[in-house]
């Protein structure tokens, strides 16, 4: 197999925060799906709940440091490719920043209208907005259907990273693998 140059490639710290941001993302995600299976109230429920906030706040931390990579690194050339194809691959990118940035802050918003307290890693964090019952029925539902586009968006992203790698075969995938030895 032959080895990609650095400009063949994301930068490191592209790579690393691009592949903890989807373990961050699946646990976030797994957190609430599994609080399902205990009764509300009970303390594995509110745990499983603690780790979905906490663990989606981290993941709006780190969002800011993977844009901070993606302005101060280079990145890939361009693949030799169609360029139509840039397009959705843009907007797919985009929009997933979008959802990592703005489904947090919904999160947060939403423990705020309820009047709930936002513990992120032992600090209390400031109240985004005043309690509001209405408000926070209506950010829920927000914040639900959002979780359930940005799922799908991870799933396009990944079924296009695949096609790429196995139909394509354009090496698109090797440029977000880390670097074998």
């Amino acid at each position: 197999m032959t080895t990609l140059s650095s400009r063949d490639r994301y930068s490191t710290a592209s790579i690393t925060l691009h592949w903890l941001m989807l373990l961050l993302l699946v646990a976030v995600f797994a957190a609430m799906e599994l609080r399902e299976f205990y009764p509300k109230g009970s303390d594995t429920r509110e745990l499983f709940k603690s780790w979905h906030y906490t663990l989606g706040l981290t993941v709006f931390v780190l969002v800011w440091l993977r844009i901070l990579a993606r302005v101060l690194t280079l990145t890939p050339r361009p693949l030799h490719e169609p360029a139509w194809r840039s397009v959705p691959a843009r907007a797919a990118h985009l929009a997933l920043y979008a959802f990592m940035v703005v489904m947090p802050l919904a999160g947060w918003a939403l423990l705020s209208a309820e009047g709930d307290s936002i513990l992120f890693w032992g600090l209390s964090l400031p109240a985004l907005i005043p309690a509001n019952e209405v408000l926070g029925v209506q950010i829920k539902y927000l914040h639900q259907l959002g979780g359930d586009i940005l799922f799908w968006l991870i799933a396009f992203h990944a079924a296009a990273s695949l096609l790429h790698h196995y139909v394509l075969k354009d090496r698109l995938l090797n440029r977000m693998l880390p670097a074998r030895r």
